[in-house]
Parts: C-alpha cells; structure tokens; sequence
C-alpha cells in the first residue's frame, strides 16, 4: 500500500478571489519544459496551454483561451480524481520537476509527476518536443479519469484518434501526436474511469516509436531529467537571502528560451488581457530584443552565461541580416520579421475575455530604443574571459552599425518603449537607450584597445546625455518626464540609474523616484504611465516597473522601503512563485501574459540588490 506522503512545500500564498471556483480560469499555474517545448499546468493537474512544436505554434491544448464558462475538457490534458476535494502543487526544489497531489474527501489521493525531458545525451542536450506525466496513487484506491482531447485550429477542429498496440496517435492539422502510455488505452480513449492501482506513465510528443519501455523510459527520464536542472541550479551564484526565489525565477526564464535558435520569448502565452474587459490583449510568444537583454542581464548576474551565449547567436542573425538599416523591435523565434497580427474569432479568451490575438503589430514599429538593447545584450561578450566565444572586432563593426542608427536616430519620434500604436514622440527611454548604445561602444572599444573609436562613441554619448539632462528634465515637476520636452511621468526613466546614466543619488533621480510613487503607485505597485494611451489610462500595476521601483529605492538609499516593497511583490506570486505582466494592487489578481520574463527578472535582480551578503554569515 502506498505510504503517506510527506506535504509538499509550496511558495508564500496571496489573497484570492473568493468568488473564483476551482474550475475557473486563473494564473495559478505552473510552467514545466525544456527549452524545446512549455506547457501550463492549472493547480489540478490539468494541462490547460501547450504549443507545439514551436512556442509560437497553434496550441494543441488552448482550454486557457477557450474559458468563458471555466476551463473547458476539450483543449486540455486532465487527470481527475473522482470527488477530489483538494489540491496542492509544488516543484522538486532546484527543478522544473512538477508535483501536484489530488485528494478526495476520503483521504484517498495520487500523484501526479510533470516535466520535460532534458538531460545530457550522447554528448548532447536531449530535449525533445514531448511531455511526460507519470501518475501513482498515494492512499487508497483513488479513481480517476483521462481526459486527453487536444485540439486544431484554436479549438476549430477536434483531433482524429487512431489506436495502436501501446499507443494512442492524435491526428490534428498542424501536429500529429502520439501517446505511449501504460494506461489501458480503451479507458483513456474513451475517458472511462477506473481505479488507480499503480504507477502509471504517459509520454506525449512526436509521432515516433519509443526506444525502449514505457515506464522504464519514463522513470529514467525524470531522474535525469531531475538530476540535470540540479546541477543546473548548483553552479548559480544566488544571493544568500530568498535563494528559493531566485532559483525558481532563473529556472523559469531559461525555459523562456527558444534553444534550438537562442531566441527568448517575452512570455508563453497570447491574449492574456492586461486587466479585465480592457481589450490589452497581445501576443508575447516572440522575442523582444529589449525583454531579452534584461532576460540576459538577470542571469548573467547569477553567472548563468548559457543563455546569453545561445542568444547571441541569434541576436548577431538579426544584426548583420539587417546590414546596418532598421531593425524591428521584436522578431519571430525563427528570425522570422512579417509576424502580422490577426484575431482568431472562434478563440472565447481568458474568462471570455477576448479578442485572441496572432502575431504582434509591433514589429512594424519604429522603437528607437532597441539598438541600445541591442549593444547592451552583446557588451559582456567584450569583457568577459569566462566564455567560448568572445566578442571580436568584426562583432564590434556589426554593433558599429547599430550604434550608427542609434546616433542618427536619438532625437527622433518612436512609438516608445510601451509600443504606442497611435502616437509618436521623442521618448525619453529611447534616447537614454541610444545614450547607452554610445556609452558601451567606447567602452567596447577601448577593450580592444581602438581609441579613435572610443573617442567617437564617447563625444556621442556626450551629446545625448546633455540633451536628456536639458530637455527630459520638467522643473515644474521635479522630475524626468517621459519624451523630451513633455510633462507626463513615465516609469521607464527609472532605467537610468539601472544602465549607468545618473547615479541613484543624483537630486534629480531621487526627485524623479518621489514624483512617480506619488503619482503613479498603490503601495508598492507601479503603474508604466500617467497620460492616456489608446485604451486609456492604465489601471492596474505592470510588475517589472515595480519591481524598478525597488532598485530605485535601493539605489538612493531607501533600503528599509525597498525591502518592504520587494517582500510584498514576492508575496502577489502565484503558489509556485511565478508572475505575469501585471497585478491589480486591490484583489491581488495577476493579470496579463504568463509567466512574464520582464516579471521574472525583477525577482532577480531586486534579490541581487538587497541581499545581506554571503560574507555576512560565513
């Protein structure tokens, strides 16, 4: 007979809604993959957001975008306990090995064990495009039923179901997938339910044959598996204090990399809205250079070089494929630049809360501020002796040209950082993100020891750092503002202490920081901007500029306010510690594309920023 377990462990929990039943659609989910593939899991169990075989690919599982009426059967992959009465769920510390454990009102309960494969394998990365679920029961003899219906065409089109002699395959009109699983495959079928006697597994990927047994290459699998994300986590260098945080947010943005391209989406999931009813609803499943760069930065803060290696192959395609003209903001995984966005009618949205949208309008932007992120990405490559490939002189000529339209492009209007779609401006953000593309090439040069270069670069960078001085500064308010001669506050100018443009206890930084919390905060949540954008004013909190907040505080001095407000953000994550873009300061409800790297890298680096040090109690 199955012992009792001991209880799992779980990240700090917020308040909920009282008025959100267990069925409904939330963000309290998980995210367990590989590099290859990402799939949500809700809090029981159920599989309710995976694209395959891309990350941007029509989801196979969309229950999470079908849910007016609660998270529908079709479009998810579910293990149900008959008369469950309660759930709980927590990762395999240092991992991202899921556990969620499913109870019935008689204590009768099972296991549910999800991840991704990967591990080291004939000398190579193994990760393929596949999910492993193995279940087993816990305490007397659970029932349970499989319900397994994947869906084309954004729920449009159910999947044809052929059987064979240890497997199930799922024809749909973008994939065909195949489940080996040691469950009867009648029951699974058909979506009978039977009594749990056993371990059970369920590998769900390609249709190719498996190798060897199905529980045997289930059980190896998750020990490797598990095995590798340990030693993954173990060579981070974490700050001393909120270690499991940290190590939960680092795990998390690397399964936000595209591996076989180096790419990094800003988030797994589209049309997520950014606060109800309010049509902010937007595809994220694509690389933003700017998200990726603080992608990169957060991790290499924790000596995790890995990421930004692979991403720098990618980022250097789009800068010599660009051969010094324009360059997008954002580009598809697959380097792909014409990402046209369209709204997929059949799709209800998150509660019912549509339109779904495909594809992102803003890669037809001009956002001036992506060639600073851009040479911001590379610059560590220049300096850096731990890695494989360093930057050389050719990289430098390639980010020459990048800096080239930055300088031509500092005092030009953009749509911003915010991707404004109806109104162009001289935004401070992107001319202090110009400002730095200048700053880190004369650094960049004189690494390499060409001084004519870095001359140049630094008289630039010279120039655009008096013209934000002189014209970003509103005396009348006391504060940068957020275009050059404007008079709004905008959160992003926070960056310039961040990127090395003033120091955190420049009188007109803290003034700045003092203007935007009266302004712009509830408590410690930060709204991106005070004017009126095209869906109006901002109503809820956008986490990463709360989490700016935080470094700001610190960096002026306010290290008592910067705790406290760090602590009440790490307090709004969802049970397994993870974000999304934004949070409603009242309810406690997180909103917005899921899990958010922006999100994410700001539980990195306000950790980094106010942690005792090691030496402290060593």
């Amino acid at each position: 007979m199955p012992t009792s377990p001991t209880p799992l462990s779980t990240a700090p929990a917020r308040a909920r809604p009282a008025a959100l039943a267990a069925t409904a659609a939330s963000l309290d989910l998980a995210l367990v993959g590989n590099g290859s593939v990402g799939a949500l899991v809700a809090a029981d169990g159920r599989i309710v957001w995976c694209c395959l075989p891309r990350f941007d690919s029509t989801p196979v599982f969309d229950a999470l975008l079908n849910s007016r009426d609660g998270l529908p059967a079709a479009g998810s992959f579910a293990i149900e306990l008959e008369g469950m009465a309660r759930h709980e769920q927590a990762y395999d510390p240092g991992t991202a090995v899921l556990r969620t454990r499913l109870w019935d009102a008689q204590g009768q309960g099972l296991e549910i064990c999800d991840f991704a494969p990967r591990f080291i394998h004939h000398d190579r990365l193994f990760r393929p495009a596949q999910l492993v679920r193995r279940v087993r029961p816990l305490a007397g003899h659970p029932r349970i039923r499989v319900r397994l219906l994947p869906q084309g065409d954004w729920g449009a089109t159910a999947a044809l179901v052929t059987r064979g002699s240890h497997h199930l395959r799922y024809v749909l009109p973008e994939i065909t997938l195949r489940l080996n699983t040691t469950a009867p495959l009648t029951y699974v079928a058909e979506g009978t339910a039977f009594e749990l006697s056993g371990e059970l597994s369920f590998l769900l990927g390609p249709d190719e044959t498996l190798a060897g047994g199905i529980d045997e290459t289930a059980g190896d699998f998750e020990s490797r598996t598990r095995l590798h994300w340990q030693h993954w986590t173990r060579r981070l260098a974490v700050p001393l204090q909120w270690q499991d945080a940290v190590i939960r947010a680092a795990i998390t943005l690397k399964l936000c990399q595209y591996e076989d391209t180096g790419a990094i989406v800003a988030a797994l999931t589209t049309s997520i809205p950014e606060a109800p009813d309010s049509g902010r609803n937007w595809d994220y499943r694509f690389c933003w250079l700017r998200d990726a760069f603080f992608v990169v930065r957060a991790l290499n803060s924790l000596s995790e070089m890995g990421t930004m290696e692979g991403y720098l192959q990618w980022l250097y395609n789009v800068v010599r494929g660009a051969d010094g003209g324009h360059v997008q903001p954002m580009y598809g995984i697959g380097l792909e630049r014409a990402l046209p966005e369209s709204i997929v009618a059949q799709a209800a949205g998150y509660r019912g809360m549509g339109p779904v949208r495909v594809g992102n309008q803003a890669h037809e932007h001009f956002q001036h501020d992506v060639y600073g992120s851009i040479v911001l990405g590379a610059a560590q490559a220049f300096h850096d002796h731990r890695l494989f490939r360093r930057g050389t002189v050719d990289d430098f000529a390639a980010l020459e040209l990048m800096g080239e339209q930055a300088w031509a492009l500092h005092d030009k209007p953009d749509a911003g950082i915010w991707e404004l779609r109806t109104r162009a401006r001289v935004h401070t953000s992107s001319v202090l993100m110009c400002w730095a593309a200048c700053d880190r090439l004369s650094r960049i040069a004189q690494a390499l020891g060409l001084q004519p270069r870095a001359a140049l670069w630094t008289q630039r960078a010279a120039h655009i750092r008096e013209l934000i001085l002189t014209r970003a500064w509103h005396a009348g308010r006391g504060a940068f503002v957020e275009s050059l001669d404007g008079e709004f506050l905008d959160a992003s100018v926070l960056l310039m202490a961040e990127v090395g443009f003033l120091p955190g206890r420049d009188p007109r930084f803290v003034s700045t920081v003092d203007r935007l919390v009266e302004v712009l905060c509830d408590g410690p949540c930060m709204r991106r901007y005070e004017a009126a954008d095209d869906f109006g004013r901002p109503e809820v909190a956008f986490n990463v500029c709360s989490f700016w907040l935080v470094d700001a505080l610190a960096r002026i001095g306010r290290r008592e306010q910067a705790l406290e407000a760090f602590e009440a953000l790490l307090a709004a994550r969802n049970p397994v510690g993870l974000l999304s873009e934004d949070l409603a300061p009242a309810s406690g409800t997180l909103w917005g594309n899921f899990p958010q790297t922006y999100s994410m890298v700001g539980i990195v680096n306000g950790a980094m920023r106010l942690s005792a040090p090691w030496d402290s109690v060593i």
